[in-house]
Formats: C-alpha cells, structure tokens, sequence
C-alpha cells in the first residue's frame, strides 16, 4: 500500500507533514442519534471526554453511541501533525492521523473503565498499521488520555488485556498510548455516518478477537 512511493504503514515525519489550515472544517453541533445533545463543546456539567481509535471510525463510533451511559459522540482525527485535515489527507498517510472517537460520557452512569472493555473487545489491538483489510496508519489503534487518571487505566487495562489475549494466542497489543492532544473534528457526512438517517446498511470494517477483556464491570450503580 503505497502513495507517491511511500509506504502507507509508515508513519510521517512532522516535516514532511501536509501544512492544513489553520480553519476547523466545517461540522455540526448536535448528535443524529441523539439531536438534543452537543458533539462540542459546551457539554453537560460533570460529564467527562474519552478519545479512541480503532480503525474506521464509522463502525467505532456507532458501538459507542449505543453504549449505555454514553451522552453523545463525534469522528474526527488525533495523534497526527496536520492542523484541521480533511478525510482526504488524513487516508494519503501524510498527516500523521489517526482516525478517531470522542466520546462523552457521564461517570456517574457509566465507568471509564467500561470503556476501556468496550475499546478492546470492539477491535484487534494486535493489527498495527491495520484493521482488517483497512491498512494504514489513520486505522491504527489508540486510547489517548485526558488526564493522569486516564492513563493509568489505560495501562492497567492494556495488561490485563494482553494477559487473556496471549492465552488465547493472539500476538502483542500494538495500541497507541498518548496524551490526547488536539482533536480534530472530520467533516459533517463523516458524523453518525452508520446512523438510521443517513447509511444504517453502510461499510463497518472494525471486528473484535473475541477475547473477553478482564476490567470494568459497565454500569454504575444507582
């Protein structure tokens, strides 16, 4: 898989990154789903932000839109170089992206550790620059951190997960550890792209290993 003469497995230095533009793209303010409710900011008091990647997020953001617990989502682009890419430059591999899920969530109703379950158990962390038969780096797996707390439970969960995936003969965990950084949304079509409204029998390439992930135990109490 190669563009220009580039291998699209490889990830781009931040020099030879596309410049962007320093505009946001264009996207809505409201859920498809769920149109009472903000993919931005400003969001309900006490809600809390995670952002995944875990290959098209098509697919990925519809697993988390049906979560219970979950307040809204949005598709956009983290962990690249390129400010504001479109979906265009992002799948050329010279942006550095990855494609990604914000998810807002309220920790009352739903842990971030039941995220963490649903992250992993929603895809193969062991596929690299892949998922499936999408290959790029924009398909590769991330969990990225708001905060210290975050991270520690990425951490944690990842172990845990590699333990119950090497029983199972599964390879080691390729996912992306970092800080969240900026969050780029992608463009209005991109967003609930597998909603009812717009492409309910649309393309979702994301599959699990089928390896329970051992954390979380979902909702909260109450």
């Amino acid at each position: 898989m190669a563009l220009f003469g580039r291998d699209k497995t490889q990830l781009v230095n931040a020099d030879q990154a596309l410049p962007g533009r320093s505009t946001p793209l264009r996207t809505p303010t409201h859920h498809t789903v769920h149109p009472d409710r903000r993919i931005v900011p400003p969001f309900p008091e006490g809600h809390q932000t995670a952002v995944f990647a875990m290959g098209c997020f098509w697919g990925a953001e519809r697993t988390f839109w049906r979560t219970p617990g979950v307040y809204s989502t949005a598709v956009g682009y983290v962990g690249g170089h390129t400010p504001n890419p479109t979906y265009e430059e992002v799948c050329s591999g010279l942006t550095g992206h990855t494609e990604a899920v914000l998810v807002v969530f309220d920790p009352s109703a739903v842990t971030y550790e039941a995220l963490l379950k649903v992250f992993w158990e929603g895809h193969d962390p062991t596929q690299g620059m892949r998922q499936g038969n999408d290959v790029g780096t924009q398909y590769r797996s991330g969990a990225y951190y708001a905060d210290d707390e975050q991270k520690a439970a990425i951490e944690e969960s990842r172990t845990a997960y590699q333990e119950a995936l090497t029983r199972a003969g599964h390879g080691q965990i390729t996912t992306e550890v970092a800080a969240t950084g900026p969050f780029y949304y992608a463009e209005d079509y991109h967003q609930q792209y597998l909603s009812d409204a717009k492409n309910p029998n649309g393309y979702c390439g994301i599959g699990g290993t089928g390896v329970s992930c051992p954390i979380g135990l979902g909702l909260r109490e109450g």
